[in-house]
């Protein structure tokens, strides 16, 4: 499930049908909603902050695990 809020990029056409090919159920806050999806932004505003140093990871792998640690 991907949860986004209706900016013009997750309302395309072209996101909505790569979604479908990734068998990825999409859900949209309300207009004119934004505590909506406060919680998210909190977050991923965490995790860029907090868990992830300033240089980044030096690959995926590690910085997966360095979030499941």
């Amino acid at each position: 499930m991907l949860h986004s809020d209706q900016e013009f990029q997750y309302t395309s056409l072209a996101f909505r049908q790569r979604l479908w090919r990734y068998q990825m159920v999409q859900s949209m806050s309300r207009r004119r909603n934004c505590r909506n999806n406060s919680p998210m932004e909190r977050f991923f505003r965490s995790l860029k902050s907090v868990w992830i140093p300033e240089v980044g990871q030096p690959s995926n792998r590690e910085a997966k695990q360095a979030i499941t640690d």
